[in-house]
């Protein structure tokens, strides 16, 4: 059978874009469909303005430590509306070099809603396309909860387009985006109230992390409120909002209030029930160690199937997944084992492997920890006194090194080379025998006793 295209890939994400440049490259004949703006979730509406606005948090921080190295710093007030518009330009700039790139490896673009007829059928702007393999990379959307009065809140996709700083925010959800945008609320000046079902903040990581944190976050001024479970949004008589929890309390007033509660995969009006496409209990598409679904010739990769959310994630599998079917790499397949993962709150987050939680139900008495907190020389001389914690999980005989967890300056760029030796099987021997660097923050996960 003739094919209109070797591979069709369904949504212009990070994982979308790896995967079709990388098929190209290997002489697939490449078709791209995207109804949005290019680079997905991770470039507009997540990771990319995301830490423009964490860098600007971090500058908020700076200034307000300068006094304790001797600047006399006046701070004036801050212009929301100009970062928004420099941060939307730049995106702007990203969007337009994604186009080029696509354009430069002739992979073909085309605007519009894609509905999947068969496994190597898609419907587009009325046109039927086929292709001996067909990928879904069409991502994922914000949850918003099935509440009265919900829709008075935003998402975290609705951050991003907020024109001016609210005085007064809350941010329901203890997840990465919840931990993140607290963060900046805060240091550009919010008032700012987290609230969270259970008692910590990131309770899918190390313990230590989320309860350090919280002791971060209350220092800066952030209100943090345990064991509430949202009941109702209300909006008063002057436009403010108030959350109801079901213990009673009532929360707020507030000017904005942001759902963190975690994203779904964007796997409606896709055709997927009729072509018969697996999906689990979630609405994710169900995928296998290669990225099949349980229908030939057709892959999923990214925020769609079940794997871990994280944009280099979805470009690693894409990426995999081209050289296997187009370069001749029969074999090739992403490990999900050990991935990396950062949470830009402040301090950040860098954490790898098993958490001491996971370790020890995996392992039992085999585990043993080491753990290092200290004040960060860069604030010896500050008013701020936040520390900074680090942990080793590792598993006897060897004490092989199976979790590395870090909050603190540094953290997110320290974590990356740790990973590898992680990755590579390191033990606290090895770690031990590896000289300092003196003085950083890293040096405490080469140090410790």
């Amino acid at each position: 059978m003739a094919f209109d295209y070797d591979l069709i890939v369904i949504g212009g994400g990070s994982g979308g874009l790896a995967c079709a440049q990388r098929a190209s490259e290997h002489g697939a004949r490449t078709l791209l469909i995207e109804q949005h703006r290019l680079g997905g979730t991770c470039v507009n509406l997540g990771c990319v303005p995301k830490k423009i606005m964490w860098n600007a948090a971090l500058i908020s921080h700076a200034l307000h430590d300068a006094a304790g190295y001797g600047f006399d710093v006046a701070l004036g007030r801050h212009d929301w509306e100009l970062l928004k518009r420099r941060r939307d330009d730049y995106i702007g700039q990203l969007n337009a070099s994604y186009e080029r790139s696509l354009a430069n490896r002739k992979v073909e673009l085309r605007r519009g809603h894609a509905r999947l007829h068969s496994p190597q059928l898609v419907e587009v702007g009325g046109q039927r396309l086929s292709a001996g393999a067909v990928v879904l990379a069409n991502g994922g959307q914000p949850l918003i909860p099935r509440l009265p009065g919900a829709s008075f809140g935003m998402t975290s996709d609705d951050f991003f387009a907020l024109s001016e700083r609210p005085r007064g925010v809350a941010i329901v959800g203890a997840g990465h985006i919840a931990a993140e945008l607290g963060s900046i609320f805060a240091a550009l000046g919010s008032h700012t109230t987290i609230v969270m079902r259970h008692e910590r903040i990131l309770r899918h990581l190390d313990a230590m992390l989320g309860e350090t944190l919280m002791q971060s976050m209350r220092a800066d001024g952030i209100e943090l409120v345990v064991d509430a479970v949202p009941q109702s949004l209300e909006r008063d008589s002057a436009g403010l909002l108030e959350l109801r929890v079901e213990d009673g309390r009532v929360l707020g007033p507030f000017d904005a209030l942001v759902w963190a509660i975690g994203r779904a995969p964007s796997t409606h009006e896709l055709g997927l029930d009729q072509a018969g496409v697996a999906l689990d209990r979630h609405g994710y598409v169900h995928v296998d160690a290669y990225q099949r679904t349980n229908l030939e010739n057709l892959y999923a990769i990214g925020d769609v199937t079940q794997h871990a959310g994280f944009t280099p994630v979805a470009i690693a599998a894409g990426r995999r997944l081209a050289e296997r079917l187009f370069g001749g790499q029969s074999e090739r397949k992403l490990d999900y084992d050990h991935i990396p993962q950062v949470v830009f709150s402040h301090p950040p987050i860098g954490t790898v492997g098993l958490s001491e939680q996971q370790a020890r139900a995996a392992h039992g008495d085999a585990v043993t920890t080491f753990k290092s907190g200290f004040l960060p020389m860069y604030h010896a001389l500050t008013e701020r006194r936040p520390r900074a914690q680090m942990k080793l999980v590792t598993v006897a005989p060897a004490q092989k090194i199976v979790g590395i967890h870090a909050i603190g300056p540094g953290a997110d760029e320290l974590l990356q080379g740790f990973a590898v030796a992680l990755r590579m099987g390191a033990t606290k021997r090895d770690l031990d025998d590896t000289i300092a660097i003196h003085p950083t923050s890293a040096e405490e996960l080469v140090t410790m006793r």
